[in-house]
């Protein structure tokens, strides 16, 4: 099961130097020029979850294996990508099959750094890339009325929901208003996920900030996130510059020096990653045992079954339960068989919601 969050924003906000840090690779080139990503890097981050040490050392497995998020890195967006401006089309495109949307914004001045519009105003970027992908996908669902017109004419039921949907997006967005604000009731969720809005998609304000404001923002980050708060939408801080330092440093240790003499009591891509993790409301279990304690990955509101299902279609198949211990009672007791002695660790069935920080043991049969 993948998850990604597509990196976007205008040429030359750091989107590339972000990108490199949070995969620690050289695999997006960061040029001072616009375009210089044609091509979507995608790279596997590490979700940090320190659970998973505490977890691992009651049990004493021999290996960690943390959830990981997918990273697509794509092609700065222009005024008029909407239209085919600057690489529009294959922005656009790329954007369409990510989960959610990191959106870089340029919190620094830097005379060396050029900028695309010719002076800072992140608020004035986060709206040019968001009003591109409204009118794109005005554009998208103004084609689809007359063809869906027609089903419903021949008493076609799905077509009616998703005219309805369709016309309802399109209200929202001749107001100015992203497609995510919809409200969608519970059975239109798959038939609105299936019209692909670019502007459905939830978003991630990643205010990239000069060094000496990376611990607190600066009056830039301050009035992005205003905006974020006035759109129920989340922001984070953080200096590119610094991520790229701390992603060449050698080991933990190292980098924990490094961010301390900065003030800073973490990287700010750990708080980008697990911030996008959160954006696609995803929660995460654990398997542990002698040989490795490793997290994984469902949507908040999985059965038992699907969690299984995540480890191997067989254990989705043939489950039968899930013999489950919540995350504080395994650290408070010290491990699975005083859980057990406690009388804490649980037979889920079928219709379990899987919660957070369960740790799980799934018994099927084939």
């Amino acid at each position: 099961m993948g998850f990604n969050c597509g990196i976007v924003g205008l040429p030359n906000v750091g989107k590339s130097t972000l990108f490199n840090a949070l995969t620690a690779t050289a695999g997006a080139e960061a040029a001072n020029f616009p375009f210089c990503t044609i091509e979507p890097n995608v790279g596997r981050v590490s979700v940090p979850d320190d659970r998973l040490k505490k977890i691992s050392a009651i049990t004493k497995s021999a290996k960690i294996v943390p959830t990981h998020l997918e990273i697509v890195d794509i092609a700065g967006l222009v005024r008029g990508a909407s239209k085919g401006e600057g690489l529009g089309n294959q922005f656009l495109a790329n954007i369409r099959e990510t989960d959610a949307i990191i959106h870089v914004l340029r919190c620094f001045e830097d005379d060396n750094v050029t900028h695309v519009e010719g002076a800072i105003d992140p608020i004035r970027d986060a709206e040019t890339v968001e009003t591109e992908l409204m009118l794109s996908d005005m554009e998208s669902l103004e084609k689809r009325i007359i063809p869906l017109e027609k089903r419903v004419r021949g008493n076609d039921k799905d077509a009616v929901q998703q005219l309805s949907l369709v016309q309802k997006s399109l209200a929202l967005l001749r107001d100015g208003i992203p497609a995510r604000k919809l409200i969608v009731a519970d059975d239109e969720r798959k038939a609105f996920k299936m019209l692909q809005l670019l502007s459905s998609k939830p978003v991630l304000y990643a205010c990239n900030v000069e060094e000496d404001s990376a611990a607190i923002g600066n009056s830039l980050s301050a009035r992005v996130a205003e905006m974020a708060a006035a759109q129920g939408a989340e922001t984070v801080v953080v200096s590119a510059k610094i991520e790229e330092e701390v992603s060449q440093l050698g080991n933990a240790e190292e980098k924990a020096e490094f961010l301390e003499a900065l003030g800073l009591e973490e990287a700010g891509l750990d708080r980008v990653i697990r911030s996008g993790y959160s954006l696609l409301k995803l929660i995460t279990f654990f398997t542990t045992g002698p040989k490795e304690t490793r997290a994984w990955t469902v949507f908040d509101g999985a059965l038992g079954p699907q969690a299984a299902g995540v480890i191997h279609t067989d254990f989705e198949r043939g489950y039968i339960k899930a013999e489950t211990i919540a995350y504080q009672d395994f650290i408070d007791l010290g491990g699975e068989q005083a859980v057990k002695d406690a009388g804490k660790m649980r037979q889920e069935g079928k219709t379990y919601r899987v919660k957070d920080g369960d740790i799980m043991l799934f018994r099927f049969n084939v």
